[in-house]
């Protein structure tokens, strides 16, 4: 039997603990009782610089316990630093890992195990059978959002996010990616060992609020299509090559009425064509600027997450 951690990364989720950390005992001892997992397999929950009770309540769980384990970090280093945390600071044969509030349906991991031990794939997927809980707003960004990154050539797996089952030689290889700018969900299915995909049904958050508002999302879309994709910096280019052309039909324009004693048309379209100009460069600049500031965060090399403590977990890296 192989040895399973389940990493839950947490951020100000005293709501919703109770509930999660019900589930995952019930799901991990049946997992152990059917022999699906060894008895030393742990759920993993990691406070990713949590504000309120999330720690206090985990730190309980962990000493009532050793079915728990947990590691608590310096400060807030995002979603996806606490998610390699636990499985870079955790030693296990297969790790899992899946959202605190449980949305990811975790009554999938034993089907993920399967695909594991009796397929042997290295990654397996948790992919959402529909988006039909979401509003319409959220359904037609995703969609979209997807569909760009396809086209821009990005390998992600439709609808899927953070709920995945890795073996640990798929981890060992992913710790050969040693990017700070981090989207998992890209990084995740250039490793290229064999995967499969499992779905489920997403179900709405029951307490809590969700930790990622329009803000976060536009964010780690842009982080997303930034970190993997020389097509924006291409589209400056090529919005260069578009704006010298037009312009070469503008002085020919006023050539032509020059040369027919006409005069310039006045103001407005001046106006007009000076701020189309500064616009194309605005935004080229800012395109570029932004790629300039992910190589600047690359190459300070700071520590993708730093553990403050840890309960009921062995000791490895606190630094990574």
């Amino acid at each position: 039997m192989k040895k399973l951690v389940v990493i839950l990364p947490c951020y100000n989720e005293e709501d919703v603990l109770p509930q999660t950390i019900k589930k995952m005992e019930s799901l991990l001892k049946e997992l152990i009782k059917n022999k699906k997992a060894a008895p030393s397999s742990q759920v993993c929950f990691v406070d990713d610089g949590s504000r309120d009770n999330t720690w206090k309540i985990i730190s309980a769980a962990c000493r009532r316990s050793k079915l728990f384990a947990a590691l608590k970090l310096s400060r807030n280093f995002g979603h996806q630093g606490a998610i390699l945390a636990g499985m870079y600071d955790t030693a296990a044969d297969i790790y899992v890992t899946i959202d605190a509030d449980l949305q990811d349906n975790p009554d999938c991991i034993p089907q993920m195990l399967d695909e594991i031990v009796n397929n042997g794939c290295d990654v397996v997927y948790g992919v959402r059978n529909s988006r039909k809980s979401d509003s319409f707003f959220k359904r037609a960004t995703a969609h979209f959002y997807y569909r760009l990154l396809k086209i821009l050539g990005l390998n992600i797996v439709y609808n899927h996010a953070d709920f995945r089952m890795m073996t640990r030689r798929a981890v060992e290889t992913l710790k050969q990616f040693p990017e700070r700018n981090l989207f998992l969900r890209a990084i995740v299915p250039l490793i290229g060992f064999k995967s499969a995909q499992v779905y489920y049904e997403r179900t709405p958050r029951t307490a809590g609020e969700t930790k990622y508002p329009l803000k976060s999302m536009m964010a780690l879309a842009w982080n997303g299509i930034s970190n993997f994709s020389i097509v924006p910096l291409r589209l400056v280019t090529f919005m260069g090559f578009v704006v010298c052309f037009i312009s070469l039909f503008f002085i020919a324009y006023v050539i032509y009425r020059w040369s027919q004693q006409g005069t310039i048309v006045g103001w407005a379209s001046t106006v007009t064509i000076i701020t189309l100009f500064s616009g194309l460069q605005l935004l080229s600049l800012g395109i570029i600027g932004e790629y300039l500031a992910k190589v600047f965060v690359e190459v300070k090399q700071r520590p993708l997450f730093i553990v403050e403590s840890k309960i009921n977990l062995t000791e490895t890296n606190d630094v990574y």
